[in-house]
């Protein structure tokens, strides 16, 4: 149906929801999503897949069900596809074939039998028997090109899909979509305007010839299941979708490999070959218009919130454009949203240092996880997509605009390095606009950005609401649930979420709800923070001052004093959120404006508009500071988790007649930090028990590196000279002084104020003299000086260091 037919029935400012059920495609009303005044503009939703027929509650509906999709009738059939032919006997045959015709691979094959015939003539290895020692050469080159071969055969053999028979997908699309929708049993939900516009644009890359790439957030091992999906339910062509062969186990993975997967090792590590086999595989696909999907996190996030960009395939798919080999290919991001995530016991499990348990399939198919949940629905949101061929040529002209019609070739690694990452974080970006914020988030938001024991059930709702009004008027979207008032969503919410995540006391005056898991709830609270992590930056910056209690005046702020610590706070999270790209002292006047606005502070400026100072507004105070304090708890876990990593560095400190240039195993240092995080929590000294996950003190690991306060070498570490700590020349105790202690007590000034923080003394006596203990424990285990000297150790706080880094995971 066009696009344009289905937004002219509406009332010609929003596009109507789409139903599809079955044979028949329906037209609704758009959904209403908000107060007054505020919608969230076209962005209409509708379920797409329903739930299936079961054969205890009705036979015969189950068994027509069956023959419906074993027959092929109607859609289900999946012959009138847009996109490129795949779904026949001898494919993945026919792949093999062009992958190796493809001259890069021809080239590297020769290139790698070339240095082998060196390395053996040099070392005598190649005589001349019964002719001349060129013809031996040539028999040796042909036998090693002919191996090489042999190792490609069986490199793409695990790798490449097989998607070759479609009455395989039809009975796969029947048994993935039997298995979400127990699971979902509200079944998967998408925008109907943007899969108008998809199938739009499906249909001009498919006359072009051109592959769609699609790149969506990772949360579960859901996502590329929803994703496909969908494509098979609108006659789009199915993805292949890059994998990592962790999953390729028995049953499991020759099944995924048949419905789209591509598997790729985990690590490629230092093999030429297989890096070439990959990229000759991306091009064929790129050339000849297959749709494509890999995850621009990588992993699955355990947090919550979107990870950094990681830029492997990435890499290979720029690289495709901007070699020439590929005209052009199109991006889109693409974001999946769950009432609850599957994985989230497992992800907490991991996130408190428990190690992570290898794929089977009995733990994604078993009855506690899939079969006999009821965990809501799924969204999926698909932003705009764009042509990465234009976007190149942007950061081309923008990097080098006087090398004529193709600088690409004068390209240094650092600059392509540069290209990735804009792309990386627009895509990001892209996924954070259209992402929906749904109902457990947003209670789970609030549950965890109030004080107090509990909440009652009308200070709840009243929450919620005033959370979706910031939601949008920050560009977020809200899920919507055609015009169910607050209350009832509210209560869906808490349904989802189970007495396991959020507790109920009962016997009082008025329903009262509690957080019993907050570690989990936390997962919940992640996916919002993305719209606000401004304000909980400026509003952390001012706790420096309102900690400190008094009077208005004592607790007003210079707007200098303001802007140092929002700077550094900034710096601290930069690998940990993504800002808006305008800049640090532009996203901070645009953040007071619309604190000021929202009347929870007042600004004080001079005649020309310049702030002169920053406070609380008397309106904020008068209602106990409850809009200023929910940016506070935002942030509070995560400064949390880098003051513990930092304090846990005072106990790299080399004892007093040590060796003062022991390293210490990375991994070992991480888990270290996590058990003097978890005795700091029991002990009082930490408000946030989510402050000692395992990847949010990984990601402050890797700043302080950036950061130069400690070396890393061959997966140890030690601090850096200029940042250790001092000891008492006779008790040998760590001294509260020095670099690494400001830098410390830098972060302690934005930390939320407990009952057992107040006496500063007390608190670096004793969590300077736990950190000491814990770290002796790593000297201990410690037995060897160190893998190298100084210039081997990589400092990336150095743009040349860094440039390399960036190079290196570019490249990679």
């Amino acid at each position: 149906m066009p696009a344009e037919k289905a937004a002219a029935v509406d009332d010609g400012q929003a596009a109507p929801d789409l139903e599809i059920v079955g044979d028949k495609v329906t037209i609704h009303p758009t959904g209403f999503t908000g107060g007054p005044g505020i919608h969230d503009g076209t962005i209409t939703e509708r379920n797409l897949v329903h739930h299936m027929a079961r054969f205890r509650e009705n036979p015969f509906d189950f068994l027509r069900e069956v023959s419906l999709y074993m027959s092929g009738t109607g859609w289900r059939a999946y012959d009138d596809v847009i996109g490129q032919p795949i779904f026949y006997a001898g494919f993945s045959e026919r792949m093999k074939t062009m992958i190796l015709a493809s001259p890069i691979l021809q080239s590297k094959v020769t290139e790698l039998a070339e240095k082998r015939l060196a390395v053996e003539e040099k070392e005598g290895l190649l005589r001349a028997r019964n002719g001349s020692l060129d013809e031996a050469r040539s028999k040796r080159r042909r036998e090693m090109e002919g191996n090489l071969r042999e190792v490609v055969e069986t490199m793409m053999d695990s790798m490449i899909c097989k998607m070759e028979s479609k009455r395989f997908i039809r009975t796969a699309y029947y048994l993935c979509t039997q298995l979400l929708t127990r699971a979902y049993h509200q079944g998967i939900h998408v925008s109907s305007e943007e899969v108008l516009r998809l199938r739009s644009v499906a249909e001009e890359a498919a006359r072009k010839k051109q592959s769609i790439v699609f790149l969506p957030c990772h949360k579960s091992h859901v996502d590329y299941v929803s994703l496909q999906l969908i494509c098979y339910r609108l006659g789009i062509g199915l993805p292949i979708v890059v994998a990592g062969d962790n999953l390729n186990i028995p049953l499991l993975g020759p099944f995924l490999q048949h419905a789209g997967a591509m598997w790729i090792r985990r690590s490629f590590g230092n093999d030429p070959l297989y890096i070439t086999v990959v990229q000759a595989y991306i091009d064929t696909l790129l050339q000849q218009g297959f749709n494509f999907e890999c995850f621009i996190e990588g992993g699955r996030s355990r947090t919550g919130k979107l990870l950094s960009p990681k830029f492997g395939i990435l890499s290979f798919i720029v690289e495709s454009v901007l070699s020439g080999r590929v005209q052009d290919t199109i991006i889109c991001p693409v974001s999946t949203q769950y009432d609850k995530v599957i994985e989230t016991e497992s992800y907490i499990s991991e996130l408190l240092g428990q190690p992570k348990r290898k794929e089977n399939l009995a733990d994604l198919v078993s009855s506690s996880s899939v079969l006999s949940l009821k965990l809501g629905r799924v969204d999926v949101r698909f932003h705009e997509p764009w042509s990465l061929r234009d976007f190149l040529s942007q950061q081309l002209t923008r990097l080098q605009p006087d090398l004529g019609s193709n600088p690409s070739q004068h390209l240094t690694q650092a600059e392509r390095g540069k290209i990735l990452r804009t792309l990386g974080y627009r895509v990001l970006s892209e996924i954070n606009d259209v992402a929906v914020m749904m109902p457990t988030a947003l209670v789970g938001t609030v549950l965890l950005t109030l004080r107090g024991r509990g909440v009652g059930k009308a200070e709840l709702v009243r929450r919620v609401d005033w959370l979706c009004e910031r939601v949008r008027a920050k560009g977020g979207r809200v899920a919507h649930f055609y015009r169910a008032p607050t209350e009832t969503v509210v209560d869906r919410a808490l349904d989802v979420m189970g007495p396991k995540l959020v507790g109920e006391v009962p016997g009082l005056a008025e329903p009262t709800y509690y957080a019993v898991d907050r570690f989990q709830l936390s997962f919940y609270r992640n996916m919002t923070i993305h719209l606000f992590i401004t304000e909980a930056l400026v509003s952390a910056a001012m706790y420096t001052r309102v900690k400190q209690g008094g009077g208005p005046a004592h607790q007003r702020m210079t707007y200098e004093a303001l802007l140092s610590q929002v700077s550094f706070l900034s710096q601290l999270f930069r690998g940990e959120f993504i800002f808006p790209p305008e800049g640090l002292t532009t996203n901070l006047e645009n953040t007071l404006r619309d604190l000021e606005r929202d009347n929870v502070i007042l600004v004080t400026r001079n005649f020309s508009g310049t702030p002169l100072t920053v406070e609380l507004s008397d309106a904020e105070r008068q209602c106990g500071r409850e809009n200023y304090d929910f940016y506070c708890f935002l942030i509070w876990p995560f400064i949390e988790a880098c003051w513990l990593g930092a304090v846990s560095l005072l106990g790299l400190t080399p004892p007093l007649n040590g060796h003062q240039e022991v390293w210490i195993d990375m991994k070992k240092a991480q888990d270290s930090a996590q058990l003097l995080g978890k005795t700091l929590y029991h002990q009082g000294d930490l408000s946030y028990f989510e402050a000692v996950n395992k990847e949010t003190l990984k990601n402050s690991f890797q700043r302080f590196q950036e950061e130069g306060i400690i070396l890393v070498a061959k997966a140890t570490i030690r601090l850096a000279p200029e940042w250790t700590l001092e000891r008492d020349s006779e008790s040998g105790r760590l001294l509260p002084r020095g670099r690494l202690w400001d830098f410390v007590e830098l972060i302690a000034q934005s930390r939320r104020e407990g009952k057992n923080r107040r006496d500063g003394a007390t608190v670096s006596s004793r969590v300077l003299t736990m950190t000491d203990s814990v770290g002796r424990k790593l000297f201990d285990g410690a037995t060897s000086p160190g893998p190298g000297t100084l210039e081997e150790v990589s400092d990336v706080s150095s743009p040349k260091m860094r440039r390399k880094a960036i190079g290196t995971e570019a490249r990679l």
